[in-house]
């Protein structure tokens, strides 16, 4: 049996683990060491809580339009126009790398573009792009 003090997240436990098997080493003894006192922890002790506003997501205001949405999880790779530009539908407006492969993403509507992300964002399937207003 070894007896070793962890401490994690500024609580310290002293913990006692048993080496099983043949190839159990056997380990000099540490010497004792006299630690500060420590506040014993309840398991019953009240857990911090989190304000509600923290907990949920922050909404931005989307500018109203209509959303270019992600079709597959991956990576912006480059914005091909600038932000607040006018485009046309199927114009080619931003590159998405998904699975290793460069995906151009065209405009779904003829509007200025507003881009909702960034060059280098990791974004899922079905997020915002851009609003074409």
């Amino acid at each position: 049996m070894r007896n070793f003090r962890i401490t994690v997240n500024g609580n310290v436990y002293d913990v006692t683990v048993e080496e099983i098997g043949e190839k159990a080493v056997k380990a000099p003894r540490p010497v004792p060491v006299k630690a500060p006192a420590q506040k014993a922890i309840s398991a019953t002790a009240p857990q911090p809580t989190i304000a509600a506003a923290a907990r949920e997501p922050l909404k931005l205001s989307a500018p109203k339009g209509i959303e270019l949405r992600c079709p597959m999880p991956g990576m912006i790779v480059n914005l091909m126009v600038p932000n607040s530009t006018p485009v046309k539908k199927g114009q080619v407006v931003l590159s998405l790398e998904a699975m290793k492969m460069e995906n151009d993403i065209a405009a779904n509507a003829d509007g200025v573009i507003t881009f909702t992300v960034q060059k280098g964002a990791n974004v899922d399937t079905d997020d915002v792009l851009a609003v074409i207003s």
